[in-house]
């Protein structure tokens, strides 16, 4: 079989692309970092609507962790999110967890309320300060309905 070196160089240069694309991806999704650069929290919601496994925590609109587990707690019936943080993003022990969102159309992520409390979260604790998500068609629903909570006693 005769080789052709224009196809060999090709045929190189595509693996070598492939290769570099994995490893940007590997990085980019910490695959490849170990495992004392991080640690977990608990955050249990009423209503995880709108986030899921990749969803982007944020602190003062900075990332900086990404939920790793999102299950139903089936005695509590709530929703519990793993969130795995960097290690460097240190935060007191009362800090509370929200879902909030980027706009109409933008998505959701959990952004994260530093409090004042003079002691730190550890690995594997559980924030008891979390607000779900709240449903744009349902407030939606409210105001075009007009079935607000005071609107029968404004009448």
């Amino acid at each position: 079989m005769a080789e052709n070196p224009t196809e060999v160089a090709v045929g190189a240069g595509v693996i070598a692309l492939a290769v570099g694309f994995l490893l940007y991806a590997g990085q980019l999704t910490g695959l490849g970092s170990g495992a004392s650069e991080h640690y977990q929290l608990t955050a249990s919601f009423r209503s995880a609507e709108g986030i899921s496994i990749g969803t982007d925590v944020r602190l003062a609109g900075v990332k900086v962790g990404t939920v790793t587990d999102l299950d139903l707690n089936r005695e509590t019936f709530r929703a519990e999110a793993k969130l795995t943080l960097d290690s460097d993003v240190v935060l007191p022990d009362d800090t509370a967890a929200l879902i909030a969102s980027e706009g109409l159309l933008g998505g959701n992520f959990v952004e994260l309320v530093p409090g004042g409390s003079m002691f730190n979260f550890e690995d594997g604790q559980v924030i008891a300060d979390t607000q779900g998500s709240v449903s744009l068609i349902n407030l939606l629903l409210k105001f075009v309905t007009g079935s607000g909570d005071d609107a029968g006693a404004a009448q």
